[in-house]
């Protein structure tokens, strides 16, 4: 492979990526057989037990301000390696798709497409949650809830235990940079859409939204309804449940609760979503998978995990697609007025 990490990669340390993080070696792969469909950066370099872990941005198109942009991410907890297989996935899909159909290639470059599929590689290494300093990537921002549940909303007590914190008003290095990039491409965009592919919640897949720290709605949550309706219209039998995240329970240091408080302004509409894949359903087929690490999160049997690597294929395009036509669905200021009616009817009443 010829990349510029790979010669400070000794043999070793390359046999344990291979065997302990798979899919970063297939990332790698993607890239160097694929360098005039895809632009690289490595946005940042993460060391753990001094070797380097690169944290991978891909772009898609000729980048350019004044274009809709969408954000695709993966591998924020390490041990929800199916996130990751998700992502990479549909990024095969496509650069296989740009060799010969005209209408992707026009499309990718009429918007600005970035996917940074693996944003916690240590933790992807590790087969673990956290990153290597022990800090659980989605409980860092520096917001707090008032109702949040002990420990599992996130705790400051020691990176022993689970769902740790970090320090105090303190970004972890892929946090910033993934702060980085979300402002990169608000500034550069009127639309941005990101979504965060996750596993580990429920027997059903959902498509959740801020807030997580608490149960009122987002300031602008129309654009939200708006493509809630335009996937459900053209999407009539799809498995998703949308909806906020706080109908379910409410935690500190949200990543997405934070970046939209940061970046969500008028001059750039900005919709974080987060795909939660229902890992619980793999568990009920197979009990004895909660034996293995990581067997709570990802699916273990092949054949389901080709499942879930091709059932999410419809909504990423969708999302492509919304994109590229925003200004077709986006609503105006009477129909926010409207649309924020439904989302108070929707998700909440209990709040009236």
């Amino acid at each position: 492979m010829t990349h510029f990490l790979n010669e400070k990669r000794t043999p070793l340390f390359r046999q344990s990526l291979h065997q302990q993080a798979p899919e970063l070696v297939e990332l790698e792969r993607l890239i160097v057989t694929h360098p005039s469909r895809l632009e690289y950066r490595v946005i940042e370099t993460v060391e753990y037990n001094e070797q380097a872990f690169p944290i991978y941005a891909i772009d898609l198109g000729q980048h350019q301000p004044g274009k809709p942009a969408l954000l695709i991410c993966g591998g924020v907890h390490g041990i929800e390696r199916i996130g990751v297989q998700v992502v990479i996935a549909q990024l095969k899909v496509w650069l296989e798709r740009l060799k010969w159909e005209r209408s992707l290639q026009q499309c990718f470059n009429e918007i600005n497409v970035t996917v940074l599929p693996v944003i916690n590689p240590v933790g992807l290494f590790l087969n673990r949650r956290s990153n290597g300093r022990g800090v659980d990537l989605m409980r860092n921002a520096p917001i707090d809830s008032q109702q949040g549940s002990f420990l599992v909303s996130g705790q400051r007590f020691s990176p022993r235990l689970p769902w740790y914190r970090g320090k105090e008003d303190r970004l972890e290095l892929e946090n910033l940079s993934l702060e980085k990039e979300i402002k990169r491409l608000s500034s550069l965009s009127p639309l941005l859409i990101s979504i965060d592919c996750h596993s580990g919640f429920g027997m059903r897949d959902r498509l959740w939204f801020p807030y997580a720290y608490r149960r009122r709605p987002m300031r602008d949550i129309a654009p939200v309804v708006a493509l809630k309706l335009l996937w459900e219209n053209s999407y009539p039998n799809h498995q998703y449940i949308f909806e906020p995240q706080s109908n379910h329970y409410l935690t500190h240091g949200d990543l997405w609760d934070y970046f939209y408080k940061c970046f969500g302004r008028k001059d750039c509409t900005f919709l974080p979503l987060t795909l939660e894949m229902g890992s619980w359903n793999w568990v009920r087929k197979r009990p004895l998978q909660l034996f293995r690490v990581g067997g709570l999160f990802n699916p273990l049997v092949p054949h389901r995990q080709q499942r879930a690597l091709r059932r999410h294929l419809p909504l990423m395009d969708f999302l492509r697609h919304a994109v590229h036509s925003y200004q077709q669905w986006l609503p105006n200021d009477q129909e926010k007025q409207h649309l924020t009616q439904v989302a108070q009817s929707l998700w909440y009443r209990m709040q009236e």
